[in-house]
């Protein structure tokens, strides 16, 4: 059957909006209509080649949608559900999994080395991040897809696959934020977003939101950021003014950028601890000079995917969002059709924040 999709050609190439044939699922396999999928930085930085899947291939990793035939062996969902794409499946066997650290799964991306689809022409496609959620439908693992929770509106869900997993995660699972603590997010896109309302529902008691961008202030505070400051090369004192000249207790790095990281590092007090979220190229150096490192006493860790089990977390950011403490809609700042994805890179090139959101 075909269907349109968002497909990139090669590394580096511009997005081909076209129609690809898709197969029916086979044994394990779910097909899912989409209702709507974000648009992430990580979708960017795999069609530029910041990371490396298979090409061509179709991207979008962050949807949802409605099962419309499920294959041989699939029990947990059936034709009529909703359901979130999970982008990373655990193996549940790998060395990471053993440990209950199932967002480090060894074979979490083994699918997008797949075949999964064709051009009109005959040429094989692979799953970008396994769901190839660019897509009017598409064919994923059983393991890729979770049942939407309760009370949570179908197409708002598809922020729950990625952005949101990620932010949440990134404050309660990996900087462990706790109530009374300083918080400052660096980087107010859509990951950076969802951090700002996790650490205002851990009770932070000071939010600060950095940005290079004055025009995401707005966003910011609706959010939960409490202050607002612009980066510059100033940023780490303006953070410990607004902090008794203590700096923060924590700070989540959402740009994946050198400067940034190393700024966020700074902006915390003696014994802070900072969150690395943001992806970054190999070419991103960051530097600390032993000394530094012994007598400021901090924490700076890596976050893969919020450190999150979608499984166990998918729950309880629906009770979030029932409880009126999650607005999934504060991330989204554009609602666009299929064909307006080169235009939404385009905006995240250009630093605009938020998220965009592809509605079928």
């Amino acid at each position: 059957m075909a269907v349109r999709a968002a497909v990139l050609p090669a590394v580096g190439s511009p997005l081909e909006i076209t129609g690809i044939d898709l197969p029916d699922p086979g044994p394990g396999q779910v097909r899912v209509r989409l209702a709507a999928a974000g648009v992430c930085h990580s979708d960017l930085s795999l069609s530029n080649g910041t990371m490396r899947v298979p090409v061509p291939a179709v991207l979008g990793h962050e949807g949802a949608g409605t099962v419309v035939a499920v294959g041989e062996g699939v029990t947990h969902v059936a034709p009529g559900d909703g359901v979130v794409l999970n982008w990373a499946p655990s193996c549940g066997s790998c060395h990471a999994c053993s440990l209950g650290e199932v967002w480090l799964c060894a074979n979490a991306l083994n699918g997008a080395a797949d075949v999964y689809a064709r051009t009109a022409e005959g040429t094989d496609l692979h799953p970008g991040l396994n769901v190839a959620a660019f897509a009017e439908e598409t064919v994923v693992s059983a393991g890729c897809v979770l049942p939407v929770p309760d009370g949570v509106p179908l197409t708002d869900a598809a922020l729950l696959g990625c952005a949101v997993l990620t932010g949440y995660g990134a404050v309660h699972h990996s900087a462990r934020v706790r109530p009374g603590e300083t918080v400052a997010v660096f980087g107010v896109g859509g990951v950076g977003l969802a951090a700002l309302q996790a650490a205002r529902i851990a009770g932070a008691s000071k939010i600060v939101a950095v940005d290079v961008s004055a025009g995401k202030e707005e966003l910011a505070r609706a959010a939960g950021a409490t202050d607002y400051v612009l980066a510059s090369e100033n940023t780490a004192r303006e953070i410990r003014a607004l902090t008794g000249r203590q700096g923060v207790d924590v700070a989540v790095e959402c740009a994946g950028r050198a400067v940034s990281i190393r700024t966020a590092w700074d902006s915390t007090r003696r014994g802070g601890r900072t969150t690395v979220v943001g992806i970054g190229g190999k070419d991103q150096q960051v530097t600390f000079n032993a000394l530094e490192i012994f007598h400021w006493g901090r924490t700076l860790t890596g976050c893969v995917y919020g450190n999150s089990d979608p499984a166990q977390d998918l729950p309880v950011l629906a009770e979030h969002v029932r409880a009126g403490r999650l607005d999934l809609t504060a991330l989204v700042t554009e609602r666009i059709s299929l064909d307006g994805i080169p235009a939404a890179f385009e905006n995240m090139l250009a630093g605009k924040g938020g998220r965009a959101l592809v509605v079928f």
